[in-house]
């Protein structure tokens, strides 16, 4: 899930200064769509429980290891399946258990 949980406005905000908190938060790309992934060694996929996730979202990801990096200069490494607070991510199945990604999701 979330990394790093930044304050969330009630549908009617009054509060002008808790308006503009988040505002100016936002504006310095301090938003809540980030979170972190490891692939899942011997396997082919990787499910993904996030709440913000959606059937329409754009997700992408970052290399955060070695392994990681080479699977996505590889090209064997996809988002393949978006849904309601989940998505699939497809990769090479080997034994590598430390393909780990950071990922955004938007929309």
């Amino acid at each position: 899930m979330a990394d790093a949980n930044f304050k969330i406005l009630p549908y009617e905000a009054t509060n002008p200064r808790d308006v503009s908190f988040v505002v100016n938060n936002i504006m310095n790309g301090k938003i809540n769509s980030t979170g972190t992934v490891t692939c899942t060694a011997s396997a082919s996929t990787t499910a993904v429980t996030d709440q913000r996730a959606g059937k329409t979202s754009v997700i992408l990801l970052m290399a955060l290891t070695a392994n990681a990096a080479t699977e996505q200069g590889n090209g064997t490494i996809f988002v393949s399946t978006r849904a309601d607070k989940s998505f699939t991510i497809t990769h090479a199945n080997n034994s590598q258990s430390d393909r780990n990604y950071a990922y955004v999701i938007i929309g």
